[in-house]
């Protein structure tokens, strides 16, 4: 999707346990949600 927006040289990072600690983390863990860090070059 990142490359279809016009992104070059997309990097995709580790999973990232964006919910430990929040009211919200049970269901976050029940469901596999975690935030992915990225890098990526914009095309000119």
């Amino acid at each position: 999707m990142l490359e279809q927006s016009g992104f070059t040289d997309v990097r995709i990072g580790p999973a990232w346990d964006t919910f430990g600690g929040a009211l919200g983390e049970g269901n976050a863990r029940a469901f596999e949600v975690f935030g992915y860090p990225f890098l990526a070059r914009r095309r000119r």
